[in-house]
Protein backbone atom coordinates (compact mmCIF):
# COMPACT_ATOMS: atom_id res chain seq x y z
CA UNK A 1 0.00 0.00 0.00
CA UNK A 2 1.38 3.39 -1.02
CA UNK A 3 0.02 6.52 0.70
CA UNK A 4 0.76 9.89 -0.89
CA UNK A 5 0.25 12.25 2.00
CA UNK A 6 -2.23 14.18 4.12
CA UNK A 7 -2.66 11.49 6.72
CA UNK A 8 -4.12 13.93 9.24
CA UNK A 9 -4.91 11.41 11.97
CA UNK A 10 -2.31 8.63 12.14
CA UNK A 11 -4.73 6.74 14.38
CA UNK A 12 -6.68 5.90 11.20
CA UNK A 13 -3.88 3.44 10.41
CA UNK A 14 -5.41 1.16 13.05
CA UNK A 15 -8.11 0.37 10.48
CA UNK A 16 -5.60 -1.10 8.00
CA UNK A 17 -2.81 -2.43 10.22
CA UNK A 18 -4.74 -5.68 10.67
CA UNK A 19 -4.59 -6.36 6.94
CA UNK A 20 -0.95 -7.32 7.44
CA UNK A 21 0.14 -5.40 4.32
CA UNK A 22 3.21 -3.19 4.19
CA UNK A 23 2.24 0.47 4.12
CA UNK A 24 4.67 3.02 2.66
CA UNK A 25 3.70 6.60 3.42
CA UNK A 26 4.84 10.18 3.29
CA UNK A 27 3.32 13.31 4.74
CA UNK A 28 1.67 16.04 2.70
CA UNK A 29 0.89 19.68 3.32
CA UNK A 30 -1.73 18.68 5.93
CA UNK A 31 0.66 16.87 8.20
CA UNK A 32 -1.41 16.21 11.30
CA UNK A 33 0.51 14.70 14.21
CA UNK A 34 3.98 13.88 12.81
CA UNK A 35 5.30 12.88 16.23
CA UNK A 36 2.59 10.23 16.69
CA UNK A 37 2.96 9.11 13.08
CA UNK A 38 6.70 8.55 13.55
CA UNK A 39 6.13 6.74 16.83
CA UNK A 40 3.35 4.58 15.38
CA UNK A 41 5.54 3.67 12.40
CA UNK A 42 8.38 2.66 14.74
CA UNK A 43 6.04 0.45 16.76
CA UNK A 44 4.84 -1.27 13.58
CA UNK A 45 8.14 -1.11 11.69
CA UNK A 46 7.61 -4.29 9.72
CA UNK A 47 4.34 -3.03 8.28
CA UNK A 48 4.46 0.77 8.35
CA UNK A 49 7.29 2.60 6.61
CA UNK A 50 7.15 6.37 7.12
CA UNK A 51 9.60 8.36 4.99
CA UNK A 52 8.83 12.02 5.67
CA UNK A 53 8.48 14.44 2.74
CA UNK A 54 9.28 12.02 -0.10
CA UNK A 55 10.49 8.51 -0.69
CA UNK A 56 12.37 6.35 -3.14
CA UNK A 57 11.67 2.65 -2.78
CA UNK A 58 12.03 -0.52 -4.74
CA UNK A 59 9.13 -2.98 -4.80
CA UNK A 60 8.69 -5.93 -7.17
CA UNK A 61 11.83 -4.83 -9.03
CA UNK A 62 10.21 -1.45 -9.74
CA UNK A 63 11.74 1.92 -8.86
CA UNK A 64 9.05 4.00 -7.18
CA UNK A 65 9.07 7.62 -6.05
CA UNK A 66 6.43 9.04 -3.67
CA UNK A 67 5.82 12.72 -3.10
CA UNK A 68 2.75 14.74 -2.21
CA UNK A 69 2.94 17.56 -4.74
CA UNK A 70 2.06 16.96 -8.42
CA UNK A 71 4.58 19.47 -9.83
CA UNK A 72 7.38 17.68 -7.96
CA UNK A 73 6.04 14.29 -9.14
CA UNK A 74 5.92 15.42 -12.77
CA UNK A 75 9.51 16.66 -12.52
CA UNK A 76 10.67 13.34 -11.05
CA UNK A 77 8.80 11.44 -13.78
CA UNK A 78 10.63 13.50 -16.42
CA UNK A 79 14.00 12.20 -15.19
CA UNK A 80 13.24 8.68 -16.39
CA UNK A 81 14.82 7.31 -13.21
CA UNK A 82 11.59 5.72 -11.95
CA UNK A 83 9.06 3.21 -13.21
CA UNK A 84 6.30 4.76 -11.15
CA UNK A 85 5.88 8.17 -9.54
CA UNK A 86 2.96 8.67 -7.17
CA UNK A 87 1.63 11.90 -5.72
CA UNK A 88 -1.37 13.25 -3.87
CA UNK A 89 -2.62 16.80 -3.33
CA UNK A 90 -4.79 17.11 -6.46
CA UNK A 91 -7.80 15.41 -4.83
CA UNK A 92 -8.70 13.88 -8.18
CA UNK A 93 -7.52 10.56 -9.48
CA UNK A 94 -5.00 10.64 -12.34
CA UNK A 95 -3.19 7.89 -14.20
CA UNK A 96 -0.91 9.19 -16.93
CA UNK A 97 2.26 8.30 -18.77
CA UNK A 98 4.79 11.13 -18.87
CA UNK A 99 7.37 11.19 -21.68
CA UNK A 100 10.75 11.47 -19.94
CA UNK A 101 14.20 12.74 -20.99
CA UNK A 102 15.26 9.19 -21.88
CA UNK A 103 12.61 9.04 -24.62
CA UNK A 104 10.49 6.58 -22.65
CA UNK A 105 7.37 7.01 -20.53
CA UNK A 106 7.07 7.04 -16.77
CA UNK A 107 3.79 6.21 -15.07
CA UNK A 108 2.47 8.98 -12.78
CA UNK A 109 -0.45 8.28 -10.48
CA UNK A 110 -2.51 10.38 -8.11
CA UNK A 111 -5.02 8.10 -6.36
CA UNK A 112 -7.39 10.95 -5.58
CA UNK A 113 -8.91 11.28 -2.14
CA UNK A 114 -10.22 8.37 -0.10
CA UNK A 115 -11.98 10.89 2.15
CA UNK A 116 -13.96 12.45 -0.69
CA UNK A 117 -12.50 15.94 -0.14
CA UNK A 118 -13.55 18.17 -3.09
CA UNK A 119 -14.12 15.10 -5.29
CA UNK A 120 -15.70 11.65 -5.10
CA UNK A 121 -13.68 9.26 -2.90
CA UNK A 122 -11.25 7.15 -4.94
CA UNK A 123 -8.11 5.06 -4.76
CA UNK A 124 -5.96 3.36 -7.37
CA UNK A 125 -5.42 -0.40 -7.45
CA UNK A 126 -2.79 -2.01 -9.62
CA UNK A 127 -0.12 -4.53 -10.42
CA UNK A 128 3.55 -3.59 -10.14
CA UNK A 129 4.57 -6.48 -12.38
CA UNK A 130 2.55 -5.27 -15.36
CA UNK A 131 2.23 -1.60 -14.34
CA UNK A 132 -1.50 -1.79 -15.02
CA UNK A 133 -3.57 0.38 -12.70
CA UNK A 134 -7.22 1.38 -12.41
CA UNK A 135 -9.06 4.09 -10.54
CA UNK A 136 -11.66 2.68 -8.17
CA UNK A 137 -14.42 4.32 -6.19
CA UNK A 138 -14.37 3.97 -2.41
CA UNK A 139 -17.55 2.11 -1.42
CA UNK A 140 -19.73 4.33 0.74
Amino acid sequence: MLHCGDLIAPSTLHAVIGLDLPIHLIHGNNTGDLYFLSRFAQEHGKRIHYYGQDAFLSLAQRRIFLVHYPHYAKAMALTGDYDLVCNGHEHRAVIERVRNVKGEKTLRIDPGTVAGVSAPPTYVFGDLQTLEFAIRAVPL
